[in-house]
């Protein structure tokens, strides 16, 4: 049962790259997210009915807050941002690169010393986006290599959100935590959308991709992570790092035809190596017997 859910949640944020893709050439970055996390504050809400519930969001604002701005609203724009210019799948394996820069702001801005392993990590992940993106950043157009920046930078800003989290929201209810984040990202991102909004009508199929990121991908996606860690702990549930971008690039291929060279695959299995051995979730030598 376990496992299933984690390929649910694996399968379904790998969709939100895809729904991304389809939603951002019409409603634009700020547009879309500021649905996607406005939708999801509903989804959540309920989480808030206890006191208990309450006093924490209160007692937490302004960390809350920034948590919600680093690691909902930034990153979730910047990601839909880079979907305009890379495709789908592509996008998903650079959001693998997420626990490479939460280890390496551990290390630079809260003085926690890197091992050897996460230092191994780094250098094998590095190497992977290198090889995942050199054959897009020379070809003359300024657009993509900003969208991989772009993607890039989102990570950073999911690290970064990792490690104050872990700083300064330790016992603070995870559900709170997703519920006042959302809250949050969608405080800054509404008042923007008029200011962004498109001229045209939106399709419906359009407003169904911001339903699915809303209320599946975010909302939805939100609960059965934060389930996953509390029934079989934090390592098991964030191993699904490994496997979004599996679903990414799926359904990138399926649904939008995209293509997956071998350029690709080698770059993304790279990355995945450089992940695994930087988390701890792959051994990096073997131990004498």
């Amino acid at each position: 049962m376990n496992l299933l859910e984690l390929l649910l949640l694996a399968a379904i944020w790998g969709a939100s790259f895809l729904f991304m893709r389809i939603a951002a050439p019409e409603l634009g970055a700020i547009a879309l997210i500021a649905c996607r996390v406005g939708i999801a504050t509903l989804v959540l809400l309920p989480v808030m009915r206890t006191r208990e519930a309450r006093k924490q969001l209160r007692q937490k604002a302004l960390p809350v807050f920034l948590v919600g701005l680093t690691n909902s609203a930034l990153p979730f724009c910047l990601l839909a941002w880079s979907t305009l210019y890379v495709n789908a799948g592509f996008d998903s394996v650079l959001n693998a690169t997420t626990p490479l820069w939460a280890a390496l702001i551990a290390w630079g801005g809260f003085n926690i010393p890197l091992s050897r392993a996460q230092t191994a990590g780094l250098v094998l992940g590095l190497g992977g986006v290198l090889l995942l993106v050199h054959d897009k950043l020379g070809g003359g157009a300024i657009d993509v290599p900003l969208a991989v920046a772009a993607a890039l930078t989102a990570t950073f800003s999911y690290g970064f959100a990792a490690n104050y989290s872990k700083r300064h929201l330790a016992g603070v209810s995870p559900f709170v935590l997703a519920f006042g984040s959302q809250a949050s990202a969608a405080l800054v991102l509404l008042p923007l959308a008029p200011l962004f909004w498109p001229a045209h009508a939106v399709a419906p199929s359009t407003w169904l991709c911001v339903a699915a990121l809303g209320i599946v991908c975010t909302g939805i996606a939100y609960i059965l992570f934060f389930r996953l860690i509390e029934r079989v702990g934090a390592a098991y549930a964030t191993s699904v790092t490994f496997l979004i971008p599996v679903f990414g690039v799926l359904w990138g291929a399926l649904f939008l035809g995209e293509s997956v060279n071998a350029n690709m695959l080698a770059g993304c299995l790279v990355v995945l190596l450089g992940t695994g051995v930087g988390s701890g979730k792959i051994a990096w030598r073997t131990q004498r017997a």
